[in-house]
């Protein structure tokens, strides 16, 4: 057995249920418990470099595993035989598109709320504009605020739909999905800490609220489990009844379960895709300081994104 598939024998020994309510805790207590060691005027150019890095991680894990999961499943034997169903590759990408749709949704609708301003920004301008109005006197910033742990409550939900969907799918997708979330989760919680310090809260009320909005992804993960337990107990009740040739979802055989995984996908790609990199885009105009940051952004994103591709060519047994 490999050193890889060890560690996550050793992070994930229990069942798909165990194993996703485990990585949930995972991605949402330790990074949370690094906020007690995050100034919370950290620099805006090492958070890029994380960040970068995430993105890497995220996309990897989108591109790498999940969609060619939703296309092709898991086949752990060789040679195997995979039917090619158009109308279920549709319903797939239609899940895609459902995923990336809703998170279009819940940023316009904040920005709505908000006044024009996103609300899931990851905030990594943490300079204070001199004329912006005192937020402690309970302006629209405070309200921005109270919307960014909304919304990331939201997202959070979907990291834990994400957890169970990935370990119910195999092992391998679970643990990899499970190392990109966590990696993207540590600069996202430090920039949204860096939000709610900035809009009024104390350190301590910040680290609380960042808290309280990792219920988020348990909530997530129940619905997730929910999900998929509901899908295989139906399929096992067709087979015990002696139904081989079962009719899914608009005459396929996807269940609503097959679908979270690429609604997952396509979340994860407009968090990552519109939701971070306009904000790697942003420069100072020093090209000399520029440069050297673009260069460190572009090798963090490809060392995310190598994490992502040597954990899935060294894929675990499913």
């Amino acid at each position: 057995m490999s050193f890889q598939a060890e560690a996550f024998a050793f992070l994930f020994p229990g069942s798909a249920m165990t194993n996703s309510i485990l990585a949930t805790a995972y991605i949402s207590i330790f990074p949370n418990l690094l906020l007690y060691f995050v100034p919370p005027d950290i620099n805006t150019g090492s958070l890029n470099v994380l960040v970068s890095f995430a993105v890497g991680g995220l996309l990897g894990d989108v591109f790498l595993h999940l969609l060619p999961h939703a296309f092709l499943g898991e086949h752990a034997e060789e040679n195997a035989v995979i039917i090619v169903n158009n109308q279920k590759n549709v319903l797939i990408g239609l899940g895609i598109f459902v995923g990336l749709f809703f998170f279009f949704f819940m940023d316009k609708m904040m920005r709505v709320l908000n006044g024009g301003s996103g609300a899931h920004d990851h905030g990594h301008d943490h300079k204070k504009n001199d004329d912006a109005p005192d937020t402690k006197e309970g302006g629209g910033v405070k309200l921005s605020a109270y919307l960014n742990l909304l919304a990331d409550f939201t997202h959070n939900m979907t990291d834990g739909l994400a957890m169970a969907a990935s370990f119910y799918a195999s092992p391998a997708v679970g643990a990899t999905t499970a190392v990109a979330v966590f990696f993207h989760e540590i600069p996202h919680e430090v920039g949204d800490y860096a939000i709610l310090i900035q809009s009024g809260f104390s350190k301590q009320k910040a680290m609380m609220a960042q808290f309280t909005t990792a219920i988020g992804a348990f909530l997530g993960t129940f619905i997730g489990i929910l999900i998929e337990e509901s899908s295989l107990s139906n399929k096992a009740a067709d087979e015990k009844a002696g139904i081989t040739d079962t009719v899914g979802l608009m005459g396929t055989d996807l269940r609503w379960g097959d679908l979270v995984i690429p609604f997952a996908a396509g979340g994860f790609m407009y968090i990552a895709t519109v939701g971070v990199i306009p904000e790697l885009l942003a420069v100072t105009g020093n090209i000399k300081k520029d440069r050297k940051q673009a260069i460190t952004e572009f090798f963090a994103m490809f060392v995310g994104l190598g994490l992502m591709l040597f954990i899935a060519w060294n894929d675990i047994p499913a």
